[in-house]
């Protein structure tokens, strides 16, 4: 059977990617030593790397070779540009509502995208994504190759893989210690960090800021609840992380001011769902991972390479409390006033993900012994795409590395395939039920 929904080609999409990625993988000269990868490692490594997640069950840089580095970037990348095509075009489209299931369909059965606008946003979405990709890789290869041991093909290779890696906020890094090794320098932490961000916000943001930087008070609601919540999380997430970590023997307490002050403004940065890590995860107290927990579910914004729920779904939501507790009968956001229908998409989103992260845990927890700590921060990692892990990942087993595997690729494409059907999925009621009201509370 044909599918008909737009969003059933991003799902089959990505799954074809997937598989395309672990059969090469799977090829001998893909792995460093003799064979090939199982499996498993290699659908667990294609899944995490398409769907941008930066979870392991082998050691990266020392495990694949440079045909299987060369693979895995690839996927990222592909990964990366065909989420936000995709997403991008969803939010520029579902707005102005237009023949909008049409459009789509016709440029997913087609293969092309013939349609002006469409081929439009799809171009604009390349462009901004190599151009932060070839100034990040440019920063870090001179400071791998000036400040470091490295020849400068070597260098070049570090910069691009890295730099790839952090605008599609994928986490895969080319040390064994992911970036724990740069803990104290800001050439290499603080470009990945503004990379992730950036990556992060969105391609709707960073195009209407393009356009109107010199003119905030013309922006959209949507570009202006990223910053404003982007701006807090990121700021609330560093200062929670050094607050809590700051004399922590196993992560921040053995640095200098400077140092805890860098490394606890890139640990709070990478909950946004990039799984680059300058300090011991594992190391780190309870009470961090459990605000971790809360910035990775979160995520970054929406028609982004960022996972999670979206900061603009938790906005929403907020917002609408802070109408309730105020008694206002309308959500306004900015002066805007917010559609219901909104509203509930939000909620859908919030209680579903809630759903499959609450069940993922609890079947956790029951088949491997692991203490809801560690297990929850898994789980929710994974569904938020973040990759970010306490080193539970490869001693798992196989049933457990299966079902993050399904969480990875629900999480990344869940929400977005959810807010399309929600929204391109419209039914008219004639006729209104008699109203009546349960007791809240």
């Amino acid at each position: 059977m044909r599918p008909r929904h737009p969003a059933q080609f991003v799902v089959l999409g990505f799954a074809a990617a997937i598989l395309v990625g672990s059969v090469l993988l799977m090829l001998p000269a893909a792995k460093a030593g003799p064979g090939g990868a199982t499996a498993l490692e290699a659908v667990f490594t294609s899944a995490s790397a398409v769907c941008l997640t930066g979870l392991v069950v082998v050691d990266t840089p020392t495990y694949w070779s440079g045909f299987g580095h060369v693979v895995i970037l690839a996927l990222i990348q592909v990964g990366g540009l065909g989420i936000v095509t995709f997403a991008s075009l969803l939010v520029m489209l579902v707005s102005r509502r237009m023949g909008l299931r049409a459009r789509l369909t016709a440029a997913a059965e087609t293969k092309t995208l013939e349609l002006g606008d469409v081929r439009a946003v799809a171009t604009g979405v390349i462009k901004v994504i190599l151009l932060l990709e070839a100034i990040t890789a440019l920063v870090l290869t001179l400071r791998f190759g000036l400040a470091y041991d490295n020849s400068w093909p070597r260098a070049l290779w570090l910069g691009v893989f890295h730099s790839v890696s952090a605008v599609n906020n994928a986490g895969f890094a080319l040390y064994t210690d992911s970036l724990t090794g740069f803990t104290t320098d800001w050439w290499i932490c603080l470009p990945i960090a503004f990379a992730v961000i950036a990556g992060g916000l969105g391609f709707p943001v960073l195009f209407e800021l393009r356009r109107r930087w010199r003119r905030p008070r013309t922006w959209s609601m949507h570009t202006r609840i990223v910053l404003w919540a982007s701006g807090v999380f990121l700021v609330g997430g560093s200062v929670f992380i050094t607050a809590l970590e700051w004399s922590n023997p196993a992560t921040l307490g053995p640095l200098s001011v400077p140092g805890k002050l860098l490394a606890g403004f890139f640990q709070g940065g990478m909950p946004r769902t990039a799984g680059f890590n300058s300090i011991d995860i594992g190391g780190m107290r309870p009470a961090s991972w459990l605000g971790m927990d809360v910035l990775m579910f979160i995520g970054g914004a929406s028609a982004g390479t960022a996972g999670g729920i979206k900061v603009t779904t938790f906005a929403v939501l907020f917002f609408a409390m802070y109408a309730e507790v105020r008694g206002e009968g309308a959500v306004n956001i900015f002066h805007r006033r917010l559609h219901r229908d909104t509203q509930r998409q939000a909620l859908t989103i919030v209680l579903l993900s809630v759903a499959v992260v609450t069940a993922s845990t609890v079947v956790f927890m029951v088949f491997t012994g692991i203490d809801l700590d560690r297990s929850l921060f898994e789980v929710i990692s994974a569904f938020a795409t973040t990759g970010l892990s306490t080193g539970i990942t490869a001693g798992l087993p196989g049933f457990e590395q299966c079902l993050l595997v399904v969480l990875m690729f629900i999480g990344r494409l869940g929400p977005i395939t959810i807010a399309s059907a929600l929204a391109l999925r419209t039914r008219v009621r004639m006729y209104d039920l008699p109203e009546e009201r349960p007791i809240i509370g």
